[in-house]
């Protein structure tokens, strides 16, 4: 199955961090805060959204950064994906 979002929706995997200490014992990430850093998985088509032009900036395969406590986690296939605005994304990870 696969998500298809509409309007300015973005369906997002997030990132898995492991962090590493000093002294190099390994924090995995389900010890500490979720990050908010994700990939974009895919990206809906934009348009009129309430009134407003839309045009999306992200594309599937963008790391992004996204605000903490937005969006909508949806299970699909033993995997968990979170669903946001794309206003809700606040910066793309250029590498």
């Amino acid at each position: 199955m696969k998500l298809k979002p509409l309007g300015d929706k973005v369906v997002l995997k997030q990132l898995i961090a492991e962090e590493t200490t000093k002294s190099g014992i390994v924090i995995p990430g389900a010890a500490k805060e979720k990050p908010q850093q994700a990939e974009v998985i895919a990206a809906g088509p934009g348009g009129v959204v309430d009134g407003k032009e839309i045009v999306m900036e992200v594309k599937p395969g963008d790391k992004v950064i996204y605000s903490k406590y937005s969006g909508t986690e949806v299970q699909l296939d033993d995997e968990t994906y979170i669903v946001v605005k794309q206003n809700d994304i606040v910066a793309i990870i250029e590498e």
